[in-house]
C-alpha cells in the first residue's frame, strides 16, 4: 500500500493483489516529494469511475480524486439504468471494457427490454438498480483495479505550464492543486464535476451551495476555468421527493413485470445475477387536474422554476410539464430503490415546491392518499462548458492534456456520463504514450453521435440520448457493438481484457460461419412451407429460398428453422446470444447492404482531415464568411464532415473550404514528391503553409 500525507486525506491505493509500481515522486520548492501520475481524474462519478478505470486499463498509473469514497457509484437521481438510446451506450461502454454494465447485471433488482414492439435495432436494454448493492460493487471493482489510486480530496485549481509546440492551446495542464494547497503532478487531468461547479440546491424558495444533496460545490475550479477563457454556461436538473414503501396502496395500481428470461447488459454475462421471480415489481400510476391546480397556485414559492436556466427537455419537472402541457394527466412510475430499501422513487415527479407543498400533492395521486414523503425533492442548478470547447477525444481545445466528460459538457445521465468518461481515460492515457486519439465516429457507434453533437453543435439544455439521434441506426445496434467496438479497443487503445477480445474473437467467426450455412441451404417455398407451416411463406408462386431468407419471417426462430433442419442449424441453437444475433442479422440483411454503402460515403467525407493549427479567422486564398469563420474557429471541426454539422456553416462554405484542402494536400503530395536534393529551395514554401 503506498500513501502520502498532506493531501487531504490518502483514502486507498492500489488494493490490488499484485505489486504495482507507485506513483513517481519530484521534488519541488514548492511542493517537496509531490506525487506524479500518468493521469489524474477529478470526480468519482459515473464518467469519473469510468474515466479512472479505463485509463487504468490502458496501463496508465491513475489518480481519482473524489470528494469522499463513499460516495463512489453512488446514484444520486433515479434508481435506474438504460432505457431507449441510452442501453445502446451502456452495451458500447461494456464492448470497450467498461464497469457500469458489468455492476447493473450484478445489482439490478428489475430487467426489462423497452421499445419490443419495434425492430431490435432501437430495443432498449433498461434495469431498475438497487442503490447500495450498485454502489458496493462500483467501489470493489474501483479499489481493486491496478494501477489505480483513490483519494479523498476537493480540487481547487489547475498547474499550467508551457505548451506543447507540436499542437493547439495557450498552455498545458500538468496537475492539480487541492483544497490544502497540496499539489498533485499529472501528465494528462481529466475534469468529470458533474453538478458540482457552482453548484445550488433549490427546495421553493430556499437555496443552498451543493453539488447534491451533503455534498459542497466546486467553486474555486469553476473560477480558474472561467478565467482560462472557457465558454461557461448554467443549466439546472432536478430529482423527485423519496416516499415510504409501506404507507403506497400498490394493490389498486398497474403493476409492470420483469422479463423472463432477463437480458444481461453486458456480452460476457449469460445472465444476471437474480431470477425473474425474485425481481421487484414496478407501479404506475397518473397525475390529476388537482395536481395542476397545487402546482399553478403556488409558483410563486417556486424560485427554481421561474429560474430561465435551461432544464431538461426529456426528463422534465411536473411544475414543467404542467406549464407545457396543461389539462394532461401526466404517468408516475413508482420504481423501488432496493431490495432492502424501503424508498419508493416516483418517476416523472421532479419537483422542486416547498416541502410541505411536495407531501400535499403526492397525496392527491391514486394509489398514494396515504404517503409518507421521506425526502423531499429538490432542484440543481449548476455550471457547465460549451461542448464546441473539446475535441472528438474530449480533450479541450484552449488547455493541452486536459479532458473533460459527464456532466461538465453539458449531458444528463448516468449513461452519457459512462459513455464520456472511457473514451476520455482511454485518450488521456493515449496522449500520455503519445499515441493517435481513439475516436469513435458517428458511423460506428453511439457513442461517436453523442460526442459529435456536442463537440460541432453544442448545446443549451442538458443533452440526452435516443435512438432518432442515429443516422444508421440498423448498423449501430445493441447486438452488434462489440463487433465494431471491442477490437478497436483491444488493437487501438489497449484498454480490453484478453478474454473479452477473445469471447468476441469467437462471436464474430460464429456469426460468419452460421450465416454462411443459412446461406447455403436452399429449397423451394413449398419444401419450406411444409417443413415449417408456421411461417407465412407465400404459395402463389414457387421460389427458391434460402434458410436465411425463411429466418427473416417474423414467425421463425433458429430454434424452428433447427427443427426442420437440425443438421447443420442445431448447433447455433446451444448458445442463446448467438441464436438471436443469427435471427437479427438475418432480419437486417437487405437493408442493411444500403446503409453500409451509405456509411462508405460518409466516411470519405470524415477520411478528409482539416489541419489542426488551421487559424479560420486570418485564412486567406478561401471565402468564407466572417460568421463562418467565427464558428469553424470556435468549434475546431477535425474533418469536412464534422464542419457540415456545425450550424450556420453553408454547403458553399463547406466547398470552398474542401478545395482549400485538396489545394494544400496536393500541394503538399508534390513537395513528398521532390528530390531530396532539391527539398531545400521549399523551405520558404513549407514555413507559409505551416503558418497558414
Amino acid at each position: 500500500m503506498f500513501s502520502l500525507r498532506g493531501c487531504g486525506r490518502w483514502v486507498a491505493a492500489s488494493l490490488a493483489k499484485q505489486h504495482l509500481p507507485p506513483a513517481r515522486l519530484r521534488g519541488d520548492s514548492a511542493a517537496p516529494w509531490a506525487p506524479h501520475y500518468d493521469v489524474v481524474v477529478v470526480g468519482g462519478g459515473h464518467a469519473g469511475t469510468e474515466a479512472a478505470a479505463a485509463a487504468a486499463r490502458c496501463g496508465s498509473r491513475t489518480l481519482l480524486l473524489t470528494h469522499r469514497v463513499d460516495t463512489i457509484g453512488q446514484m444520486s437521481c433515479n434508481p435506474s439504468f438504460g432505457g431507449i438510446g441510452k442501453g445502446h451506450l451502456m452495451r458500447e461502454v461494456d464492448a470497450l471494457d467498461g464497469l457500469c454494465s458489468r455492476i447493473c447485471d450484478q445489482s439490478g433488482v428489475h430487467y426489462k427490454v423497452l421499445n419490443r414492439r419495434k425492430g431490435p435495432a432501437v430495443w432498449g436494454l433498461r434495469a431498475q438498480i438497487d442503490r447500495k448493492l450498485y454502489k458496493q460493487n462500483m467501489q470493489k471493482e474501483i479499489l481493486n483495479t491496478p494501477l489505480l489510486t483513490v483519494q479523498e480530496g476537493a480540487v481547487e485549481d489547475l498547474i499550467l505550464t508551457e505548451p506543447e509546440p507540436e499542437h493547439t492551446g495557450k498552455c498545458r495542464v500538468s496537475g492539480v492543486v487541492l483544497v490544502d494547497g497540496s499539489k498533485v503532478y499529472a501528465d494528462s487531468v481529466i475534469l468529470t464535476a458533474g453538478t458540482f461547479l457552482r453548484g445550488m440546491i433549490v427546495i421553493g424558495l430556499e437555496m443552498h451551495p451543493a453539488g447534491r444533496l451533503g455534498d459542497q460545490p466546486s467553486i474555486g475550479l469553476a473560477q480558474t476555468l472561467e478565467k482560462l477563457g472557457f465558454v461557461v454556461g448554467r443549466l439546472k436538473t432536478g430529482t423527485p421527493p423519496r416516499i415510504a414503501k409501506e404507507s403506497i396502496n400498490f394493490s389498486i395500481l398497474n403493476k409492470q413485470t420483469p422479463d423472463n428470461p432477463s437480458i444481461p447488459f453486458s456480452f460476457i454475462n449469460e445472465t444476471v445475477w437474480i431470477k425473474p421471480e425474485d425481481q421487484l415489481l414496478c407501479y404506475l400510476t397518473h397525475t390529476n387536474p388537482r395536481v395542476d391546480e397545487i402546482i399553478l397556485e403556488n409558483l410563486h414559492l417556486n424560485s427554481h422554476i421561474k429560474e430561465t436556466t435551461k432544464g431538461p427537455r426529456y426528463c422534465p419537472s411536473i411544475e414543467s410539464k404542467v406549464l407545457r402541457f396543461p389539462n394532461r394527466i401526466h404517468q408516475v412510475w413508482l420504481e423501488p430503490e432496493g431490495i432492502d430499501s424501503d424508498f419508493i422513487y416516483p418517476q416523472g415527479l421532479s419537483v422542486t415546491l416547498p416541502a410541505e407543498l411536495q407531501e400535499k400533492m403526492i397525496t392527491c395521486i391514486r394509489g398514494l392518499e396515504k404517503a409518507k414523503m421521506i425526502q423531499p425533492g429538490y432542484g440543481v442548478q449548476y455550471d457547465y462548458l460549451d461542448p464546441r470547447q473539446i475535441t472528438p477525444s474530449l480533450e479541450t481545445h484552449l488547455v493541452q492534456r486536459l479532458f473533460f466528460a459527464g456532466q461538465i459538457n453539458g449531458t444528463t445521465g448516468y449513461e452519457e456520463a459512462a459513455a464520456q468518461g472511457v473514451i476520455a481515460g482511454i485518450n488521456a492515457s493515449l496522449r500520455v504514450r503519445r499515441k493517435p486519439p481513439f475516436v469513435v465516429s458517428r458511423t460506428e457507434g453511439y457513442i461517436g453521435v453523442l460526442i459529435d453533437d456536442l463537440t460541432t453543435q453544442g448545446t443549451n439544455e442538458p443533452y440526452r440520448m435516443f435512438t432518432s439521434r442515429a443516422e444508421f441506426r440498423l448498423s449501430l445496434r445493441p447486438d452488434n457493438a462489440d463487433s465494431r467496438l471491442t477490437f478497436r479497443g483491444y488493437k487501438e487503445a489497449g484498454c480490453v481484457s484478453q478474454q473479452r477480445y477473445a469471447r468476441a474473437s469467437w462471436m464474430k467467426s460464429s456469426l460468419e460461419e452460421g450465416i454462411s450455412v443459412l446461406k447455403s441451404i436452399e429449397f423451394s417455398s413449398s419444401k419450406w412451407k411444409k417443413l415449417i407451416p408456421e411461417a407465412s411463406i407465400s404459395m402463389g408462386k414457387v421460389v427458391s429460398l434460402r434458410a436465411l431468407d425463411v429466418l427473416k419471417y417474423e414467425e421463425v426462430d433458429l430454434e424452428l428453422l433447427a427443427k426442420a433442419v437440425p443438421e447443420p442449424l442445431k448447433k447455433y441453437t446451444e448458445c442463446r446470444e448467438l441464436a438471436e444475433r443469427l435471427k437479427i442479422e438475418a432480419t437486417y440483411e437487405t437493408v442493411l447492404s444500403y446503409q453500409q454503402q451509405e456509411i462508405k460515403d460518409i466516411q470519405r467525407d470524415e477520411a478528409l482531415q482539416l489541419p489542426e493549427d488551421l487559424d479560420y479567422l486570418t485564412l486567406r486564398d478561401v471565402s468564407l464568411s466572417h460568421e463562418v469563420r467565427e464558428k469553424l474557429h470556435f468549434s475546431r471541426p477535425q474533418t469536412i464532415g464534422a464542419a457540415s454539422r456545425i450550424p450556420g456553416v453553408t454547403p458553399a462554405a463547406i466547398v470552398n473550404l474542401l478545395r482549400f484542402v485538396k489545394t494544400i494536400q496536393q500541394r503538399q503530395a508534390a513537395m513528398n514528391e521532390l528530390p531530396k536534393s532539391d527539398q531545400c529551395l521549399c523551405d520558404t514554401d513549407r514555413l507559409e503553409e505551416r503558418q497558414l
